[in-house]
């Protein structure tokens, strides 16, 4: 069934509204995902605060062809889903994470390779490629980072206790 001028209007808005607010956006193909599995990523996204919305692929260009990116949009092919963030209340609060987006669905195309993909995104103001979400997703969140920045400090001073222990140990 076809969608109304006034339906593809409003969806044209929202996804506006969405590339204004969010920090990042993600386009990922989902072909063949069940709704179960489709539940279950919106569900865990929501949680993290990140936005999920599939549009047509002509309404996604028409939108975000106004919003005034650097850069050419990559070729959206197949059924196409945005993931955006950040949207919720903490990102107001200034605990916005812009790689979020790319990171958690990055874990979904890990758990169903078969069915989800990266196509490409808006990073940074700019649209970049396929490629350049997948390296963005690995990058793990602030959390991770400031415990492997810890550890890093920390292991030369426990190497340096258990040798002083060891010669302890030794000399008595």
């Amino acid at each position: 069934m076809a969608i109304t001028k006034q339906k593809k209007a409003e969806i044209v808005e929202k996804v506006e509204g969405i590339a204004k607010q969010a920090k990042t956006l993600v386009f990922a193909n989902f072909k063949g995902l069940t709704v179960a599995e489709q539940n279950e990523m919106r569900k865990s996204l929501r949680a993290q605060g990140i936005g999920y919305t599939v549009a047509k692929k002509s309404l996604l260009r028409r939108a975000l062809g106004s919003a005034g990116f650097e850069g050419q949009m990559p070729e959206l092919e197949g059924e196409v889903a945005l993931a955006y963030g950040p949207y919720s209340a903490e990102a107001s609060q200034g605990k916005e994470d812009e790689l979020a987006p790319a990171r958690e669905l990055g874990s979904f195309v890990k758990k169903f390779p078969e069915h989800l993909a990266f196509v490409g995104g808006v990073f940074g103001g700019k649209f970049v490629g396929r490629e350049e979400i997948i390296s963005i997703s690995a990058i793990p969140g602030m959390d991770a980072l400031r415990a492997q920045f810890v550890q890093l400090i920390n292991s030369p001073l426990q190497r340096f206790a258990v040798v002083l222990n060891a010669k302890a140990e030794k000399g008595e």
